[in-house]
């Protein structure tokens, strides 16, 4: 493709989707029911705590904004997955694939800083039960969300900014199922200042990654020490039992955005590139609505409540009828 050509069409196709019509199919029907039960799962869970007094706690406000955020974060990128699969050209506009790259990496990082405050507001739930209530006031549990959410977004900003005014010439398929950082810049023409960028773009990935393991593993040693310190079993399971859910959705989350954004100078093949890619944008937060459900008793107990509600009223009304 000419380069003249190349600037004026301004789209990029992705080429990592299945070329068959039918594997597509067999790909579409899984992520399909994989998004619609993220959203359902993560609007059950934020109405469930909205709705329960008992829920509104520090804890579950974290919960309820960290499920608010994974409905947007599969919301950049599955739905546009979902159209490519179906169709023949599997192109995305140079300005969507910007915004799709902001959003998606913008609510991203806003979840990796909640679940930093999250591994904060269990230590001091557990380090220092008799001052909690006093520190983690709503108060503060809206601020530090906001906090996040302003990380988050102004974040990626500067990547942003600066990937949108790289020339792109020569080919413009994109080995990747979405926008991402790496995959569009390959694209770049180019030169000595994009090789040095996107060096750039890894430490600035590696820094955000680490530090937020750092704070979190200093969390939970702290956590620990005091768990074990603890005489009754009874008493220490009770204890680790309310971090287990923050625990296990932090190491199914970093675990694979790890393997992607700290890989510095190494490269994976496009089906490494595209599963790594899928568990952490995809099913990460498939299993968060599970894990947060099926692993914690209030908030099963707070479903079956009003499943059961529910079904009285629907038994009623058919009555009635």
């Amino acid at each position: 493709m000419e380069f003249s050509n190349w600037t004026t069409a301004q789209e990029f196709i992705f080429s990592a989707f299945p070329c068959s019509w039918g594997d597509s199919v067999i790909c579409f029907i899984p992520l399909l029911f994989i998004y619609a039960f993220i959203i359902v799962g993560n609007l059950v869970i934020i109405t469930v705590v909205q709705r329960n007094a008992h829920l509104h706690t520090p804890m579950y406000f974290f919960i309820s904004a960290l499920s608010f955020l994974e409905i947007w974060y599969t919301t950049a990128t599955i739905p546009k997955m979902l159209s490519s699969l179906l169709s023949e050209r599997r192109s995305i506009t140079l300005n969507g694939c910007v915004l799709q790259m902001y959003f998606f990496h913008s609510t991203g990082i806003s979840e990796v800083c909640l679940l930093t405050a999250m591994a904060f507001d269990r230590y001091l739930a557990i380090c220092s039960p008799l001052h909690y209530p006093t520190i983690m006031t709503p108060r503060l549990c809206a601020q530090l969300t906001l906090g996040c959410c302003a990380c988050g977004f102004l974040t990626p900003l500067p990547e942003i900014a600066w990937i949108s005014t790289l020339p792109f010439c020569g080919s413009n398929r994109l080995e990747h199922i979405f926008c991402d950082f790496l995959p569009v810049l390959r694209l770049a023409c180019t030169d000595t200042h994009t090789i040095v960028m996107i060096q750039v773009v890894d430490i600035v990935h590696a820094v955000e990654i680490i530090t937020a393991v750092i704070l979190i593993f200093m969390s939970y040693v702290g956590i620990v020490a005091v768990i074990l310190r603890i005489r009754s079993a009874e008493g220490r399971r009770k204890a680790f039992s309310t971090c287990v859910s923050h625990l296990t959705v932090f190491l199914l989350f970093f675990g694979s955005v790890a393997l992607m954004y700290l890989r510095f100078s190494a490269t994976y093949s496009l089906f490494w590139d595209t599963a790594i890619a899928l568990a952490f944008a995809v099913l990460s937060p498939f299993f968060n609505p599970i894990i947060y459900s099926l692993r914690n008793k209030e908030i099963k107990e707070a479903i079956k409540k009003h499943i059961g509600q529910a079904s009285i009223l629907i038994h009623t009304s058919r009555n009635l009828t």
